[in-house]
């Protein structure tokens, strides 16, 4: 008797299946998003921290606590990407339709409620904001629109 788990098939065009890609590419594409912000934007260029109203102890936990955030996405992303890889259901255009609008839904968030409604941070500080704003806003929208068109081309597929 072998004690391997057995492949669990699915059709990759089920809704369940579908569904699962999607959540899977928009947990890794929320976790990709946040770890280039983070990265580049907090670490590499010092435009700015997660959270800039107090001191820049503060901002630094901020940022740790941001950059876990980000890891705990990637991780949950991967096991559910395992998961379809498993069950035999993996669709390629729900998944990156997923991951593009889980990095895109990310950065109109934080374009929108971080950096206007809450103030929690700016992309940039002395510098004209409007063009950051405009086109980190712009570049968000693009990924969304392109993630929901894969995701919508992956449900009429058979």
């Amino acid at each position: 008797m072998s004690s391997a788990p057995r492949a669990v098939t699915e059709p990759a065009g089920s809704p369940a299946a579908r569904g699962r890609n999607v959540l899977a590419g928009v947990l890794l594409g929320v976790g990709v998003a946040a770890f280039v912000d983070e990265a580049v934007f907090h670490q590499l260029l010092h435009w700015h921290h997660f959270y800039d109203r107090s001191t820049p102890a503060a901002g630094l936990v901020s940022d740790g606590l941001f950059h876990a955030f980000g890891w705990f996405s990637t991780v949950a992303a991967l096991f559910l990407f395992a998961d379809v890889r498993r069950r035999q259901a993996f669709s390629a255009p729900a998944w990156w339709g997923g991951l593009l609008l889980g990095a895109g839904g990310f950065q109109l968030y934080d374009g929108t409620v971080q950096h206007k409604l809450m103030r929690l941070h700016q992309i940039r500080y002395h510098v004209d904001i409007a063009p950051y704003d405009w086109t980190w806003n712009i570049l968000a929208a693009v990924l969304i629109l392109i993630g929901a068109a894969l995701v919508l081309r992956a449900r009429r597929r058979p």
